[in-house]
């Protein structure tokens, strides 16, 4: 049952609801990104390219149409691990400058694949399985007209581009696939009852960093965390899981947190990006380090207030410009929420704690636990905060797929 459940569903029952894609242009550059991610609720932005081909050459094309195809997609994270590369450092401003392509991810296999509405769940999960992330499908007009009213349609059409050559299209994540599943999970009894450990689906392969090292030192980790849609785990001399650096909550924060990277560990960078706001004796160490690195000035070619600047006023000078300084700090966020900390972006807040599980924990239990969470991965820990490993969506999907090859 569960095997025809999958291949009688089509990848279009799952963009029910789902707005259409806002985009940038392969050919932006990075400051473009970063400026559409400073506006955008979303994390992640979809970067496309356009080309004329006959019909011959792009089916469903009309001869010398334009095709276009998403082929990556740009958040917070890597505009924030790019501009905390040592060369960029010293001018941020010439750094944004850089074409969008350089830190879309080339390398095979491709994150983001086009699918067609009609495709089914089992092949949508075996690209995934491949290596996809997102999965572009076309939006068809009745999951459209059912998804978003008409005042949001038109929010999100003056905010960015979301439509190409006369469609729209939205993307399907590991995350929804695994949603859709639990909404079924009584086909696959007993796999949902059985532990991740018996399971064999716990990776010991983990990005971790000692809590006293560079927060700089773990940018290779950050960056492939962020490809892997996994973490970085902090841990102590004795492997201690102690708390991580998730590009989910990295990515809420504004480009001049490469300033923290520059500067702290990679503990003191995890209590920073915390969602409750980078505390003041942080701020005043990350300042105090910038000078002696001579970096100070790096946070002003970014054009934006820093929480950095906020204690730059003296108090003697309560002036009608210090008042307009203290109004701009406090920016508006979208749907009315003001923020009193520029570093952080438009975009949902996630506090900065791990989620974690048992290696006995159930399948369906850690399913459940990283939906309500919205992450992609579980920390494994034992009693003692011992770091086993982590469980990925995945390592989920692969235990699914591999049961339905023995019904």
């Amino acid at each position: 049952m569960a095997v025809s459940f999958l291949q009688e569903r089509e990848v279009s029952d799952l963009c029910l609801g789902k707005p259409p894609l806002r985009s940038l242009s392969a050919s932006s550059t990075i400051a473009h990104a970063l400026a559409a991610l400073n506006n955008s609720e979303d994390n992640f932005i979809s970067v496309w390219t356009c080309d004329h081909r006959s019909k011959k050459e792009e089916e469903g094309e009309e001869e010398g149409g334009e095709c276009c195809r998403c082929v990556g997609k740009v958040c917070m994270v890597d505009v924030v691990c790019f501009l905390s590369r040592e060369d960029n450092l010293l001018s941020p401003s010439q750094a944004l400058k850089a074409p969008l392509s350089v830190i879309l991810t080339q390398a095979p296999p491709r994150i983001v694949v086009h699918l067609e509405p009609s495709s089914t769940l089992l092949e949508a999960i075996d690209l995934i399985l491949q290596g996809a992330q997102n999965l572009v499908v076309p939006i068809i007009a009745a999951t459209r007209k059912s998804g978003i009213s008409r005042r949001k349609q038109i929010q999100i059409q003056k905010s960015l581009s979301t439509s190409h050559n006369g469609r729209e299209f939205c993307w399907i994540t590991q995350e929804d696939v695994i949603r859709f599943l639990l909404g079924s999970i009584g086909l696959f009894t007993p796999l949902p009852a059985l532990s991740i450990d018996s399971l064999g689906i716990i990776s010991t392969d983990v990005l971790a960093i000692d809590y006293y090292s560079p927060a700089s030192s773990a940018l290779p980790a950050i960056s492939k965390s962020l490809a892997d849609q996994t973490s970085v785990a902090i841990v102590d001399s004795d492997g201690t899981f102690i708390g991580e650096i998730s590009p989910s909550t990295l990515g809420c924060c504004d480009e001049t947190v490469a300033a923290a990277i520059a500067t702290l560990s990679a503990g003191d960078l995890m209590a920073y990006i915390d969602g409750g706001g980078p505390p003041e004796d942080l701020l005043r160490v990350v300042k105090a380090r910038l000078r002696e690195k001579n970096l100070e000035k790096m946070l002003q070619e970014f054009m934006i207030l820093s929480p950095l600047a906020s204690d730059a006023s003296s108090a003697s000078s309560a002036s009608s410009s210090d008042e307009e300084s203290s109004s701009a700090r406090m920016r508006m966020r979208p749907g009315g929420r003001y923020s009193k900390s520029s570093s952080y972006s438009a975009r949902m807040v996630r506090k900065a704690e791990a989620i974690v599980c048992h290696p006995k924990s159930s399948l369906v239990a850690v399913m459940i636990q990283a939906i309500a969470h919205r992450v992609n991965y579980l920390w494994v820990i034992e009693d003692d905060c011992s770091l086993v490993g982590i469980v990925t969506f995945s390592n989920m999907l692969k235990v699914f797929r591999e049961h339905l090859e023995t019904m």
